[in-house]
């Protein structure tokens, strides 16, 4: 805003001719971007609310609501003090966070609840509600929390991209955990009016009636064959498992932005006037396309940075490069765009043109890389084309770069040594005259008034560029002091040379590069790449690895492993603390397999692949389903304690919990279900995993968890045990 008002007073000042044009403004993107994040923040607060007045009744939900506003601006106070601003990774936590947030709350009132319609009085039943169940939903945060803290520790490029969202959700689980223990108790202890002879919502009394003639029903059944249940469950996460080659991998998605960049390059030793040639013909096409608003052409060098992980190429005469700005049409239609820009422009000689559309995610150098070791250049150029035939022929792929396709043609001044001692030429002065005649030699300096300095550079006169003949006209002093022509010395010859030469650990290496057209999974591309390169033979020392997105995938989702068996890890220690066993952290852990066999059919009936944000969710679970768990298994510990056998302590707690249980995993349902069908291609994937691994996980525990308990724990004297 400060830039824009010092802008226009400038903009009346130009001369005729002259006017001021804005290329790019992010903040147009930016304020849309976080308007649809707060959107769809709105709308889980909505959803939400919804779901909790329906369930408890406009007194109890409002005093659940409250957990909101409070643990939300805590959040956001301690995120401002951790250095995060308000963008896309923070923001994307409080949305995962909101459903999450009055889970605490829900148990806390629905307990208390309980207690005054047992005839306690409002303070009474406050204590005892929030007694009950306050080391159960500590642990719950604490395991909830412990699953997102390793994402904290992740170091690889992706696990910095994301960092500020787990810590989003770290902080508001923590600020709701103090407003539930605190709070809450209070507000209902003061607001709440339930007696026993209050009669239920209707919601209440529909998961009563469904209480009562289903899930007893369901759960007596599963109780009398817990083998075979048990054996039902382990079937359907084998299956679920079998559909993991079905999804897919990839890493991050397109970036859904009308906006694209072409790269030009011409061929080494062009001019930059030849380059703007080319340049011009793009302009002319793009000028003549519908779905273009504007462009912006810089020759010489890239354009400035104008997405984060992109950033400018050096100058050079042989580079230009066009950032375009598309009207507002439809992904689809910009996929077509661009084909036909590909199509069309693979025809122009003497020069890449290449047409790039932004992707998500840390910078990667290009979706599928190929890399090729040897010392030998002729090995690397051999071995280089024939891998870039394999992309060629492979379906899916766009704007192959191989280095070492084109050569570059160098002039060799071959020297006779011979000759040259004969006369008494050093090849010294052989090659500095060259070096002075052709490029120009630095002899002295000039200091001019005011103290700067400019070189005096002899060489050839630079009214013009240096041609052949000029070596003709070149003379190398002797030792004598005789004057010989360079063409007595040397003779001039041409020889083919590489464009570019890369090292890997001190090996000369090439890259074969390659973009994937819109339609196709990278991933998929990769494989029939990599199969292709099976039938290759290799020269002897010649080696091949393969990079790109496969590479950033392997070492992202590896460090994503170690976050969850260290998640895994933490929450085991914490269960086993809680419950004094490490028979019972089994059971809680039961639900994590329940919650896999959801996310991986929740993926396949919405086709996404598994990406990098899905294992995020998947991560996210491992700390989500498992308080269901603990719930559970805490009270049905607590009824036996009080004397209660254990099929009947087990079907009490699974009718008890049944409620808080199925009110919890709806909020945070309502609250991601927004996030997950307009936040666009990055958050879909992380939404429908930990959706489908909630919806089944839940409905599973409330079965599985029970029989688990009975089979592990049958032979155990769990009230002598743990009073």
């Amino acid at each position: 805003k400060r830039l824009r008002a010092r802008i226009d007073p400038f903009r009346d000042k130009l001369p005729p001719g002259m006017r001021i044009e804005t290329v790019f403004d992010q903040t147009v993107s930016v304020s849309r971007r976080v308007n649809g994040f707060f959107a769809n923040f709105i709308q889980g607060v909505f959803l939400v609310g919804l779901v909790i007045v329906f369930s408890l009744g406009f007194r109890a939900s409002a005093i659940v609501m409250l957990a909101i506003p409070f643990s939300v601006l805590i959040a956001i106070g301690l995120v401002d003090a951790s250095g995060y601003g308000l963008q896309q990774m923070t923001i994307v936590g409080l949305v995962i966070a909101l459903g999450l947030l009055v889970d605490n709350a829900i148990v806390v009132v629905e307990n208390t609840s309980r207690f005054m319609r047992k005839g306690h009085g409002n303070v009474e039943a406050a204590v005892l509600g929030t007694e009950q169940v306050g080391w159960p939903i500590v642990s719950a945060t604490v395991t909830t929390v412990l699953a997102f803290l390793p994402l904290l520790l992740n170091r690889s490029v992706s696990g910095e991209f994301i960092r500020s969202m787990p810590l989003t959700v770290i902080f508001t689980l923590l600020a709701s955990l103090f407003i539930s223990l605190v709070l809450t108790p209070y507000l209902s202890a003061t607001f709440l009016r339930t007696t026993p002879r209050s009669r239920p919502g209707k919601f209440q009394r529909f998961l009563n009636v469904f209480i009562e003639k289903r899930y007893r029903r369901i759960i007596t059944y599963a109780l009398g064959r817990p083998k075979r249940v048990l054996a039902l469950a382990l079937l359907m996460f084998a299956v679920s498992l079998s559909l993991f080659p079905l999804l897919g991998f990839s890493l991050f998605p397109k970036a859904e932005k009308t906006q694209l960049m072409i790269d030009i390059d011409t061929p080494d030793g062009t001019s930059l006037d030849g380059t703007g040639h080319v340049a011009r013909y793009v302009e002319s096409v793009l000028t003549g396309r519908d779905e273009v608003l504007h462009y912006a052409t810089n020759v010489g060098h890239g354009n400035p940075r104008l997405y984060y992980n992109i950033f400018p190429k050096s100058e050079r005469t042989t580079h230009a490069q066009i950032f375009v700005q598309l009207k507002e049409i439809g992904m689809r239609d910009m996929d077509i765009f661009m084909d036909e820009l590909r199509v069309l422009f693979d025809r122009y000689p003497g020069a890449e043109i290449k047409v790039k559309e932004f992707e998500q995610g840390p910078p990667v150098e290009a979706p599928i890389e190929i890399r090729i070791i040897n010392d030998n250049l002729h090995v690397l150029e051999d071995v280089s084309r024939r891998i870039e035939r394999i992309f060629e022929t492979t379906q899916g792929t766009v704007n192959i770069d191989n280095p070492l396709g084109t050569s570059k043609v160098d002039l060799h001044v071959s020297i006779n040594r011979e000759k040259a001692a004969m006369l008494g030429v050093p090849i010294v002065e052989i090659d500095q005259t060259v070096r002075a005649g052709m490029a120009g030699l630095p002899v002295s300096t000039y200091h001019d008034e005011e103290g700067k300095d400019y070189d005096i550079v002899l060489r050839l006169p630079v009214g013009r560029k240096a041609a052949i003949e000029d070596f003709d006209r070149l003379r190398i002093a002797s030792v004598t002091g005789a004057m010989i022509p360079l063409g007595q010395l040397a003779s001039i010859e041409f020889e083919a040379g590489p464009v570019e030469i890369n090292h890997y650990k001190l090996e000369r290496l090439v890259r074969i590069t390659s973009d994937v057209l819109g339609g196709y999974s990278v991933d998929r591309v990769t494989k029939e790449i990599v199969h292709g390169l099976e039938g290759i033979e290799l020269p002897k020392g010649c080696r091949i690895s393969v990079g790109g997105e496969l590479e950033s995938r392997e070492e992202s989702f590896g460090g994503l492993v170690e976050v969850i068996i260290l998640a895994l890890i933490s929450i085991m220690a914490v269960l086993v603390f809680q419950f004094r066993s490490f028979r019972q952290p089994l059971i809680v852990f039961s639900a994590i397999p329940l919650a896999v066999i959801g996310s991986m059919f929740a993926l396949l009936i919405t086709r996404n692949s598994f990406s990098f944000t899905a294992f995020v969710g998947l991560t996210s679970l491992v700390g989500i389903v498992v308080n269901n768990s603990i719930i559970l298994v805490d009270y049905t510990n607590k009824l036996m304690r009080s004397g209660a056998d254990m099929i009947d302590a087990l079907r009490e707690a699974g009718e008890t919990r049944f409620t808080p249980i199925l009110l919890t995993t709806l909020t945070t349902i309502g609250g991601l279900l927004p996030l997950t069908v307009g936040g666009g291609e990055l958050w879909a994937p992380m939404g429908w995993t930990i959706i489908g691994g909630l919806i089944v996980s839940t409905v599973l525990t409330l079965v599985i968890v029970p029989v688990l308990y009975r089979l592990m724990e049958g032979g155990v004297d769990v009230r002598r045990e743990r009073t």
